[in-house]
């Protein structure tokens, strides 16, 4: 079966450790698990987990500042020239529902995380160019490496911590680590600890949230992940960031959403708020600024 959701989003498509689940909007209990069921409806369904804590990380990082059609070639190319290309491949191609994608990544992950501590930065850099901020991003890869390895042993022992030990112990770690923030730590619990109840907010999810009335209009991030994670079921999280994010790029864009010039044009205009979007002047601002 062909995994409908797209490659270039930041769960990695069909490499992502998702797994198939089922959302009906005629049962939600709050608006905001109705949107993310109608996002259900309109996208893919699934739950996440079972990524590589190590390679989320870099791959999260990599994604900083920068677009996933960016980000996803630096990636590829980093793992091609310091990790196990083809334990990732078989990760990638298997469909066993029951498959763990540790027990093939574990490996490669522990290779990653030696090769990238032990590696040149200026090599490095130029390996993940079409990132972008390449040197800043090369730098505080190869100190990660370098951390996680020496606190944690190896990758593999850093996968176990983040997948056993206590979500805020987690999130309160990788906060510590630099250039780790809210979003790449919240990554990094749901998609390789699998982490219920996770709802990572970028600026795709921020603006939504606000514009659509989930949460409040001058909300910052943590606020409006504060506010998702109480109304969103644990096991939607994960989906409505992705869904969301997706959402974003196609409909709810910042400076013209579909709803700008045809309320029909949003699959989700019966259930927006519309803060901050002004139909009737084309006018489109901040949802914290609406109404100032």
């Amino acid at each position: 079966m062909t995994d409908p959701e797209p490659e270039e989003n930041i769960s990695g498509g069909a490499a992502g450790g998702g797994r198939e689940a089922a959302f009906d909007p005629e049962t939600a209990g709050t608006r905001a698990e109705a949107v993310v069921d109608r996002l259900g409806e309109l996208y893919w369904q699934k739950t996440y987990g079972g990524r590589d804590a190590f390679e989320c990380l870099v791959r999260t990082i990599l994604s900083q500042n920068t677009s996933d059609v960016a980000s996803q070639p630096a990636h590829d190319a980093l793992m091609e020239r310091y990790g196990e290309s083809e334990a990732r491949s078989a990760l990638g191609n298997s469909s066993g529902e029951d498959d763990d994608p540790r027990e093939s990544d574990a490996e490669s992950a522990n290779d990653l995380a030696d090769s990238l501590a032990e590696a040149d930065q200026q090599e490095l850099a130029e390996t993940i160019s079409s990132a972008g901020l390449y040197n800043q991003k090369s730098e505080r890869m190869i100190a990660l490496a370098g951390e996680i390895r020496g606190e944690f042993g190896s990758a593999a022992g850093f996968d176990e911590f983040v997948r056993d030990s206590d979500p805020s112990e987690v999130r309160d770690r990788l906060l510590e680590m630099n250039g780790v923030g809210p979003k790449t730590a919240d990554c990094v619990l749901l998609f390789a600890g699998g982490r219920g109840g996770v709802f990572p907010v970028d600026t795709h999810v921020h603006r939504i949230a606000r514009r659509m009335g989930l949460a409040p209009a001058d909300a910052d991030h943590e606020d409006v992940r504060a506010a998702l994670e109480e109304a969103v079921p644990a096991e939607k999280c994960g989906f409505g960031h992705t869904a969301m994010i997706q959402f974003g790029r196609e409909y709810c864009t910042a400076r013209k959403p579909a709803c700008l010039d045809d309320p029909d044009a949003c699959p989700l205009a019966d259930v927006c708020d519309q803060v901050g979007v002004y139909p009737d002047t084309g006018e489109v601002v901040d949802p914290a600024e609406a109404g100032e």
